[in-house]
This record gives structure tokens, C-alpha cells and sequence, in this order.
């Protein structure tokens, strides 16, 4: 080989490896992962979606679809960035629509505010009863596939932010009809292994102009399901 042909071939290969180097460091972070339910959790919130509740980019309020409902229950460890994940969508008619990379989220926002999705779920599927539903855990780093700014909303997203303050975020699902969103529900905090209220239902009563909740029952038979699940204390915050 000449030495001509060789130094063209290394130049050839330098340059391919910036370029690839560039390539990743331009691209966006790493997806979040499916993985394996984790032996314990930091903290557990629920949500009781209804159509009222729906708010549109702008801030305003846009019904959703009438007569529905839907349990949303989340589990976190936030040590490990992992978040499981159980939904349950009554009357909500797909297709599913939305700019993200899927129509079910976690969004930062106050009740009655909109807010930038953090997180992605799967769409919930029919499970045979006529009822959408959706179970598993991801593993951040986040996205959800929309990035207005130029970086993806759930860039930089950690899952302590929920925990520091989980009235500041609400979870929805959305459809073509139903765009701004068919359900919405804020997230409220839950023990780990569940609320016991011998009915098995859910529901959240909030006033809208804080948020606060004013009752929360049910909302944790999903989590009563997957058994006793350890808590560990988190450490009072600075």
C-alpha cells in the first residue's frame, strides 16, 4: 500500500470517528428504558382522571370526553429513576393523537394550568373487558419526543421533582378527538402499599384554584394488587 493511499485511509478514519463522536454528543439523551419492577420504592402517587378537568395549551379550560374516567397509579424509586406505571382508561375512545411520542403522559403544571409533558407511557390497549390499560416500569433518562425549544421536554427531568412536589404535576391521555386531552387527573401522594377504603374504586375531590385535595380514597387497589412492597424512609429534605 502506498504511503499516500495510508495517509488518506487514517484521515478517512479520524474523521469518521469525530463525526460519529459528534453525532452523539448532538443527539438527544438515551431513551428511558422498560425494565424489571425494583424490590422497593420511595414514594407512590394516584391520580382519579375525569374529563372536567382538561386544560388546553393555552390555559383554558376544554372539556374532554364525556363520561370517562381513568386510575392513574405510579410507583417511584427515585434512587434509580425508575418509575412503574399502572393505568386504567374507562369509555375513552382511541385512536390516541399527540405531538409526544405517545398520547399518555406526565406533565409538570398546578391544576388548572398546562404544563410541558416529563414522561411518556404507553397507550393503554384494550384488555378484553372493554377497559384500556397499560402496566410496566421505565428507567430514565426521560423523553417524550417533543421538543418546541430544541431539547426535549423531558431532558434534564428527574423523578425527586415529583416527590418535592407532586400537586405540580397531572397525568392525561389524549385522543383525536379529544386532543387537549380526554382525561386529566393532578397526582396525589398515596402510601406505598396502598389506601385501604373497602370500596376498590378511586377518586380525588380538588379545588381547582389550588389544587389541594380534599379527599383521596381508593385510588390504590392497583397497588394493593402487586402485594407488600417495602418503603424506605427518604431522608427529611435540606
Amino acid at each position: 500500500m502506498s504511503r499516500t493511499r495510508t495517509a488518506l485511509l487514517r484521515t478517512a478514519v479520524v474523521t469518521g470517528a469525530a463525526g460519529a463522536l459528534a453525532l452523539t454528543a448532538a443527539g438527544p439523551a438515551a431513551a428511558e428504558t422498560e425494565v424489571p419492577e425494583p424490590a422497593t420504592f420511595t414514594s407512590a402517587f394516584t391520580a382519579m382522571a375525569t374529563p372536567d378537568m382538561v386544560i388546553n395549551n393555552d390555559g383554558v379550560a376544554t372539556p374532554g370526553e364525556p363520561g370517562t374516567s381513568g386510575t392513574f397509579t405510579y410507583r417511584i424509586n427515585s434512587d434509580t429513576e425508575v418509575i412503574c406505571y399502572d393505568i386504567r382508561l374507562t369509555g375513552v375512545t382511541p385512536p390516541y393523537q399527540s405531538p409526544a411520542k405517545t398520547a399518555t403522559h406526565i406533565h409538570q403544571g398546578d391544576a388548572g394550568q398546562a404544563g410541558p409533558p416529563r414522561i411518556a407511557f404507553p397507550n393503554p390497549e384494550d384488555d378484553g373487558s372493554g377497559a384500556l390499560v397499560s402496566s410496566g416500569c421505565l428507567q430514565g433518562p426521560f423523553t417524550t419526543g417533543l421538543a418546541p425549544q430544541g431539547s426535549d421536554t423531558g431532558q434534564g427531568f428527574t423523578l425527586d421533582q415529583i416527590e418535592a412536589d407532586p400537586s405540580a404535576f397531572f397525568t392525561d391521555t389524549h385522543t383525536s378527538a379529544y386532543a387537549a386531552g380526554a382525561v386529566r387527573g393532578q397526582l396525589v401522594e398515596i402510601p406505598v402499599g396502598g389506601v385501604e377504603t373497602g370500596a376498590g374504586g378511586a377518586s380525588a375531590a380538588q379545588d381547582g384554584s389550588t389544587g389541594t385535595v380534599l379527599g383521596v380514597v381508593g385510588g390504590a387497589a392497583l397497588l394493593a394488587g402487586a402485594g407488600a412492597v417495602a418503603l424506605r424512609r427518604r431522608a427529611p429534605q435540606q
